[in-house]
């Protein structure tokens, strides 16, 4: 297989240069329509018959050449795309990526069997950690989540993506997702379609969980719920009501954990309703 490499922006600029990537632009056949950002949704397009790899995976594509990946909240400074041609001359096409800056969040007065678990509690946290990442595996065909991605309620955000959470003084790992305060019983509903693949009332730290599919390995997570309103194979609309706000697991009060994954890489749900808003 023939290599190439080739440095991309939005305009054509001179070899070994790597641009943020803004505005929708080609380079020889491969196109970023979105900025890439730590923590991102990325999309792109490539010709009909092209395929497109990124971080050792082939990403799947609509039969109009769109594709999307996940960049995480530690993603580098520069990625690379490979694009293969119907010849099978592969091409590498180098992007900048956005760097974040992140929050220190201290949270006080969640149950402190959370923060320093038994060893019981410790055998407990990996199974439920197989559970939920054996329900993130594998990635549909379903493109219903080109459709875009609307809040899944409407409250105050009082923790948002990335930042580092320091629980009753113990520092632990960054928050990964965005929390919306709400009244427990309050009605959650699906951003966007899916099919249910995970409804666990009792997560060890998140407590009443779904996870739900969208396709092309996006996946939703719905943390802390008081109920669960839809069963695991369940296809959904989006803003079909599926769960209820709660407190369950590690939390300090009724609200709701929103986060969203590419495949095991974790995203922001606030940029990826920047990269796909649903209509009004």
């Amino acid at each position: 297989m023939l290599n190439h490499k080739v440095y991309a922006g939005n305009i054509w600029i001179l070899l070994g240069c790597v641009l943020f990537a803004k505005v929708s632009f080609a380079s020889e056949g491969l196109q970023i329509s979105t900025q890439l950002e730590q923590g991102g949704l990325a999309m792109g397009k490539v010709p009909f018959g092209y395929k497109v790899r990124y971080a050792g995976n082939f990403l799947k594509t609509t039969p109009n050449g769109t594709f999307v990946f996940g960049l995480g909240r530690d993603a580098p400074n520069t990625i690379t795309l490979s694009l293969i041609d119907d010849r099978g001359i592969n091409t590498e096409h180098q992007f900048g990526v956005k760097s974040r800056e992140y929050k220190v969040q201290s949270v006080t007065g969640v149950p402190q069997r959370t923060v320093t678990p038994s060893q019981s509690d410790v055998a407990r946290i990996r199974r439920d950690s197989a559970l939920v990442k054996d329900s993130r595996r594998g990635a549909s065909d379903n493109v219903e989540f080109l459709d875009g991605f609307k809040k899944p309620l409407e409250g105050p955000v009082t923790g948002v993506y990335g930042s580092q959470r320091i629980y009753n003084g113990v520092p632990k790992s960054p928050h990964y997702g965005v929390d919306y305060a709400a009244s427990t019983g309050t009605l959650v509903f699906a951003p966007a379609a899916g099919e249910i693949k995970l409804a666990d009332a009792d997560l060890f730290y998140s407590g009443g969980t779904i996870v739900m599919e969208h396709g092309f390995g996006l996946t939703s997570s719905f943390l802390h719920l008081s109920e669960i309103l839809v069963s695991v194979g369940q296809k959904v609309e989006q803003g079909a009501p599926i769960g209820k706000v709660g407190t369950t697991g590690r939390s300090t009060g009724p609200h709701l954990d929103w986060r969203m994954n590419w495949l095991s890489v974790r995203i922001d749900p606030q940029l990826v309703m920047q990269a796909l808003p649903a209509a009004p």
